[in-house]
């Protein structure tokens, strides 16, 4: 299957691909106020909907709610601080297997997979260790 790309999810996807972190569509629209290629906020939206869809861009809401997006290049599995928001990723990958098996138990292309664990850091269970002495 051959999909055709609009220029703007094709520049989209080659800022994604020079950030070393996740991005918000907020943040990405600014990087792209700096560059020749300006398009507005709804357009980036958009776009990374249409990448999404595609399996190139990944996105993982945090616990604020906001969105960020990247370019799927592994899985991601992360600690998350419902406290501070610190975010710790895990270089292993605990469910890979599972994954194995569920394309082809539900005929079912995964393009990518993301697991997040929520709790509190060791510097906030700390703190709260301290708040309830």
């Amino acid at each position: 299957m051959n999909i055709r790309r609009t220029r703007s999810q094709e520049v989209i996807l080659g800022q994604l691909k020079t950030q070393k972190q996740a991005i918000s569509a907020q943040e990405l629209y600014a990087e792209l106020r700096k560059t020749p290629h300006k398009m507005g906020l709804a357009t980036v939206y958009r776009a990374l909907d249409a990448l999404k869809r595609e399996g190139l861009v990944q996105v993982r809401t945090l616990p604020t709610g906001e969105s960020v997006y990247s370019c799927v290049q592994q899985d991601e599995h992360h600690l998350t601080c419902v406290e501070c928001g610190k975010s710790i990723p895990l270089n292993e990958c605990p469910v890979h297997h599972l994954e194995s098996l569920l394309q082809q138990s539900h005929h079912f292309k995964i393009y990518y997979h993301t697991l997040e664990f929520f709790g509190l850091c060791e510097h906030c269970c700390h703190l709260q260790e301290m708040g309830n002495s």
